[in-house]
C-alpha cells in the first residue's frame, strides 16, 4: 500500500485513467477489425443453438433494409470483446494494482488468467448448455397457425444479453476472493450463508431461463462456483495467516 508520502496526485490517476481506457478502445478496435474479416461465419456459430431447434426449413429474417449490415458490425463488435477481454481485463487491475501491497501484486497475474477464464467460460456455458435446451422451450409455443420468424436484431440482442450475464454470473469465485482478500467477508461468513447461497442461485436461475432444466442447468454450476469460492477463500486465509506468523517471528 502506498504511504502518506508516497500518495498519487488525483490527476495522476485521472492520467493514468485515460492512458488504460486508451489502450482498451485500441484492443477493442483491433479485435474489431481481426472479428469483422469473418462476421459471416461468426453469426452463423452464434445462431447455430436456435438453428438446430428451428422447425425444418426455418431462417432468419431483416426486416428492416440495414439490419443484416449493422447485425453484422454487432456481431463482429462482440466477438472482437471477447478477443481483447484478456487485454481488457488486465488494464483494469494494472489500474487496481498501486492501490495494493507488493505481495499481493504478485497474484494480479493468476488473477487476470482466472478473470478471463471465468467469464469466457460462463459465455460458453450459455452457448452450449443453457441455449439448446432454452431456445428447443420456447419454440415449443409454436403452432400449426403461429409461424417462427425470428429477426437478426432480435436474435443478436438476445443472445448478446445471455451471454453477458452467464459471463458475468461466473465470475463469482473471483469476487467472493477478492472481498475475502480485502477483509470484507470471511470464511465463516460464506459457509454460514451457503444456504441462502443455495437459494439464491435457484432464483437467479429461475430468473434467467425459461424451463426448469434449464434452471437447473444453470443453479448447479453457480453453486460449485460457490463452494469454489469458500475453497479458494480458506487458502487466502491460511495464506495470510502464515504470512503474519512469519512476520511475527521475525519482529521477535
Amino acid at each position: 500500500m502506498l504511504t502518506e508520502d508516497d500518495k498519487i496526485p488525483f490527476t495522476a490517476h485521472l492520467a493514468e485513467l485515460r492512458s488504460r481506457l486508451i489502450k482498451c478502445f485500441l484492443a477493442l478496435g483491433a479485435g474489431f477489425l481481426l472479428c469483422y474479416a469473418f462476421k459471416e461465419t461468426l453469426f452463423d456459430i452464434l445462431v447455430y443453438p436456435l438453428m438446430r431447434v428451428m422447425p425444418e426449413g426455418g431462417k432468419l429474417i431483416f426486416t428492416a433494409i440495414p439490419e443484416a449490415f449493422f447485425t453484422y458490425l454487432k456481431v463482429a463488435l462482440l466477438a472482437g470483446a471477447i478477443v481483447a477481454s484478456p487485454v481488457l481485463f488486465y488494464q483494469f487491475w494494472m489500474f487496481v494494482a498501486p492501490g495494493l501491497y507488493r505481495h499481493e501484486r504478485r497474484l494480479l497475474g493468476p488473477l487476470i488468467v482466472i478473470t478471463t477464464a471465468f467469464f469466457l467460460g460462463g459465455a460458453l456455458f450459455g452457448y452450449f448448455v443453457v441455449f439448446p435446451f432454452g431456445f428447443r422451450f420456447l419454440l415449443g409455443f409454436g403452432a400449426d397457425y403461429i409461424r417462427t420468424l425470428p429477426s437478426m436484431r432480435e436474435y443478436l440482442a438476445f443472445a448478446t444479453k445471455l451471454l453477458f450475464i452467464f459471463g458475468l454470473l461466473f465470475e463469482l469465485p473471483v469476487v467472493l476472493t477478492c472481498l475475502s482478500w480485502v477483509g470484507v467477508l470471511s470464511v465463516a461468513t460464506l459457509r454460514r450463508n451457503r444456504r441462502y447461497a443455495v437459494v439464491g442461485a435457484f432464483v437467479v436461475a429461475a430468473f434467467l431461463t425459461p424451463d426448469a432444466v434449464s434452471m437447473i442447468l444453470m443453479a448447479v454450476p453457480l453453486m460449485l462456483l460457490y463452494e469454489l469460492s469458500i475453497a479458494a477463500a480458506r487458502v487466502l486465509a491460511r495464506r495470510k495467516a502464515e504470512r503474519a506468523a512469519a512476520a511475527g517471528e521475525k519482529a521477535a
